[in-house]
């Protein structure tokens, strides 16, 4: 990239700016015009000197005249605001072209950055400088030529008007200039140092927080949040001293700026009116030089605050293009060139004499050679630091040699460019990355080359397209549209999306990632008009476990929803409601005494004091029961309504009241007593307080609670009916359609085992799992288990089908027997094509064909493992020691 950022802006815009340029000296002569027009309407059509007795061949008097030039100075302001008008929208969409062309670029460069970089630089410190630092360049770009051209033009103009008033005005009007011309520079250079000490400082403060986000549990595990918080402090402060240095000298620069600013009209009220005294000069004259003067402050405060703003443009980019801009920067011709052919790797990869360092100090490889036959299947292995790491990421060209080559079927690796290398080859580590997006998205995440068509179909028709690619060539991006097909079949070996969806089912069991998927499945909500075909196998999944439930060994295990019957496993707020609360008026299950429907329902049903009773029992039990035991027990949270922190709340309300007086209980007691009865669950609380007859009387309650929000436009409930699917309940439930049987052993496995059967049996599982498949992964696949991740990314590898597949301890976060079953059954979905592991059990390259032992960066042993073992020699004793 260019070093000077003048140079940057004339190799894009040259032919921009030249226009920008003609443009703004085509309005310099109506500036000028302006000027005059005040004067003769002074002198002459007020002063009625020199009133022309025709104009355009047209008699004119004195008032005509007057209007005349008036109406033509209206023209002349009106025109002269329409060009300004223009030039600031044309410079403003300049500028805004060129910062999106300069952030893309950057983006770009960081695509290019050698692996090791981003170990010296991070995450916290690179995003703002796209994003933020950038910002200030756009404003600047447009006006770059066209500003300091313009205000000049302006000042220039004006100079002359008052120069041709009188000589020595325009004198004095310029006297000041050469002074600040030389002493602003002097001053301004020390604004720059601080403002690059502090671009550098706030740099370092996103990186000092962008730590503390990434390092929190260890923060919070070691209690160091007072260290924290003091480092914080101390790079804040360094800001701030930064900060108030600079304010100081930038606000200085600006008080002689105006003191010398309002030093001038002095001398134009003193000896420009002396010179009107004595008839040197015409009032008017005067008038509009001052008017004239008036205007040149603005042009000469503009080329002041230019000149400011661009040492500050000049320091940032300057401090942007060093960051971006490290040695063994990727060639672009590799990283963004298209190859005519892809190359292929089946046979042989020979690597002579390898050698990498990140600092030309340490060597994790140094002179490391070894052959492989791409058709077996290959371990390396060796201590933590050998290089083993290394050497398979500069096989997957991750890292590029500093010495020595790799050649695989006789072609240089670091010779191809990185769209060709991206088809056949994969790596994956157990640090992949995990996309925002969902599973599936991730899943084909190694198949999205290039778009592979360009229709979007006719529910995503958006006739802005076409102007959006035409800006995107303009900034100089890219002009491939994201959301387009980019899926590339043919490199998983598929037909359509039909087979595509096909493999992946199939590829699931190979790095048993099926099982998670299937549970996230189960565990999703679909909505019945999206998804019909499914909601009503779902439907009849329900009947079918309904009939095995209601078989007398299981009839126990599960009390189903039924709209005439109370749920003893539900709670009172769960049977009052009866389904899945939405809407914009959605009642809030955990506050339901603060509800005005629900109030209602209990009014019209006669049961608030029923409910004031219960609560106060309830509060008179809990506290009997809880008042001795300590507030960390476990006990409250699994037996007691009421928080250890809230019971002398309690305590003081059931001693302020009586049972027998609810009616004069004030509110506030009244909510907190209200809101017990609701978390009573009867087969769970036997406390005799919901006997059979309230239950009853909350099924009235139910019916005039679904009326009333029936009659509310802002609340709305999803009723438990078992004749229809429930949109608001997970696939799990909505086959369930009940609740577990309190204190029945083994309920939850039993019943899971039911309906997996029932599952299975109805050929559901595969559409669960696609449900699961469309599970939104979160922020780096937060969402996710490690172990579902790691599986994740290497089935992502898998489905690329790649000529050569590297897996650097990719699954270690599964237990032993996990790793080696996935390990072996992706030795038998690879067979015949290339797979490189590298291990860090030795014991596991037994199952290899093929083995590299490595040691200091070199490889010291390659043969079968067999063999190896027997020799006795580095592999042997890495076995001896396990």
């Amino acid at each position: 990239m260019e070093r000077s950022i003048f140079r940057y802006i004339l190799k894009h815009t040259r032919k921009k700016q030249i226009f920008l340029l003609l443009l703004t000296a085509a309005s310099m002569p109506f500036i000028y015009v302006s000027l005059e027009i005040p004067k003769m309407i002074i002198n002459g059509a007020i002063g009625g000197a020199d009133v022309p007795e025709q104009l355009l061949g047209y008699p004119i008097n004195q008032i005509s005249y007057l209007f005349v030039l008036s109406g033509l100075f209206l023209l002349l302001v009106v025109f002269n605001g329409a060009m300004k008008y223009i030039l600031n929208v044309y410079r403003g969409v300049l500028g805004e072209r060129m910062l999106r062309r300069f952030r893309y670029e950057l983006y770009s460069r960081i695509l290019r950055f050698p692996l090791p970089y981003f170990k010296q630089v991070s995450q916290a410190e690179i995003i703002p400088m796209i994003t933020t630092e950038t910002e200030p360049l756009g404003g600047f770009i447009g006006e770059a030529f066209a500003l300091p051209a313009f205000q000049g033009g302006l000042l220039i103009t004006y100079l002359w008007f008052i120069i041709n008033q009188d000589w020595l005005l325009g004198l004095m009007a310029i006297a000041f200039y050469p002074p600040q011309m030389w002493l602003i520079p002097k001053l301004q250079r020390k604004v720059n140092a601080l403002a690059k000490q502090r671009v550098m400082n706030v740099r370092v403060l996103s990186d000092r927080v962008g730590e503390s986000i990434a390092g929190i549990q260890e923060i919070h595990s070691h209690g160091t949040g007072r260290f924290e918080r003091a480092r914080l402090a101390d790079r804040l402060g360094r800001i701030f001293t930064i900060r108030y240095d600079l304010y100081r000298r930038k606000f200085f620069i600006k008080f002689l700026n105006n003191f010398i600013a309002q030093l001038t009209p002095f001398f134009f009220y003193s000896v420009g009116g002396y010179f009107v005294i004595k008839g040197n000069l015409s009032l008017g004259g005067l008038v509009a030089v001052l008017s004239a003067y008036k205007d040149i402050a603005s042009p000469w405060k503009e080329l002041l605050k230019y000149y400011q703003t661009k040492e500050d443009i000049r320091v940032k980019y300057q401090q942007i293009i060093e960051q971006f801009d490290p040695s063994r920067l990727l060639n672009r011709e590799l990283a963004e060139g298209e190859p005519q052919a892809l190359p292929r790797f089946r046979h042989q990869l020979v690597a002579t004499n390898l050698s990498f360092s990140e600092d030309n100090y340490l060597k994790p490889v140094d002179g490391a050679s070894f052959d492989l036959n791409l058709a077996l299947h290959t371990a390396i292995v060796g201590l933590a630091g050998s290089g083993k790491v290394e050497i398979s990421q500069l096989m997957a060209r991750l890292l590029r040699p500093t010495g020595g080559r790799i050649r695989v079927d006789k072609q240089a690796l670091e010779a191809l460019p990185e769209a060709a290398t991206g088809h056949v080859l994969s790596y994956v580590d157990a640090d992949a990355h995990i996309f925002t997006g969902s599973i599936f998205d991730n899943l084909v995440y190694g198949l999205k080359f290039q778009p592979v068509g360009d229709e979007l179909g006719e529910d995503k028709v958006d006739p802005e397209i076409p102007n959006r690619l035409e800006e995107a060539q303009m900034s100089g991006n890219s002009s491939d549209n994201p959301d387009v097909d980019w899926i590339d079949l043919a490199q998983a070996g598929v037909d359509d999306h039909a087979a595509l969806l096909q493999k992946i089912l199939d590829l699931l069991p190979v790095t048993e990632l099926g099982f998670e998927i299937y549970q996230i499945g189960l565990d999703s909500r679909i909505h019945s008009g999206q998804q019909p075909e499914l909601a009503s196998q779902v439907l009849e999944a329900r009947k079918a476990l309904r009939g095995q439930l209601s078989e007398e060994k299981y009839q126990h295990l599960v009390e189903s929803f039924d709209s005439a019957r109370y749920n003893t496993n539900l709670s009172v707020a769960e049977n009052l409601v009866f389904g899945h609360p939405c809407g914009k008026g959605c009642i809030d299950m955990e506050q339901m005494p603060s509800n005005r429907l629900v109030m209602q329902a209990l009014e019209q049903a006669q049961l608030l004091d029923d409910f004031l009773t219960i609560g106060y029992r309830l509060a008179e039990i809990m506290l009997d029961l809880f008042q001795d035991v300590a507030p960390e027990s476990e006990l409250f949270s699994r037996f007691s309504f009421i928080n250890a922190e809230d019971l002398p709340l309690f305590s003081s309300i059931i001693k302020r009241n009586q049972v027998d007086t609810a009616h004069e209980i004030d509110k506030e007691d009244r909510q907190m007593l209200l809101s017990l009865p609701f978390k009573l669950v009867v087969a769970r609380h036997r406390l005799g307080l919901i006997d059979e007859d309230m239950q009853n009387r909350l099924l009235d309650a139910r019916a005039i609670l679904q009326q009333l929000v029936n009659s509310d436009v802002n609340a709305e409930i999803t009723i438990y009916d078992a004749r229809e699917f429930n949109s608001a309940l997970t696939i799990r439930d909505n086959i369930l359609f009940g609740r577990l049987a309190y204190g029945q052993a083994n309920a939850r496995k039993l019943v899971d085992e039911l309906m997996s059967d029932t599952i299975r049996t109805m050929s559901l599982r595969t559409r669960i799992i696609e449900v699961g498949l469309d599970y939104h992964v979160g922020t780096f696949g937060a969402r996710l288990s490690n172990g579902a991740r790691q599986k994740l990314a290497l089935t992502r590898c898998l489905l690329k089908n790649p000529d050569l597949l590297i897996i650097n301890n990719a699954i270690d976060s599964l237990d032993s027997a996990a790793e080696r079953r996935v390990l072996r059954n992706l030795r038998k979905y690879r067979s015949g094509t290339s797979l490189v592991w590298v291990l860090d059990r030795p014991e596991l390259a037994m199952e290899f064909t093929q083995l590299l032992v490595v040691e200091g960066g070199k490889v010291v042993e390659q043969g079968t493992p067999t063999a190896l073992q027997q020799r006795g020699g580095s592999f042997g004793a890495m076995l001896d020691n396990q």
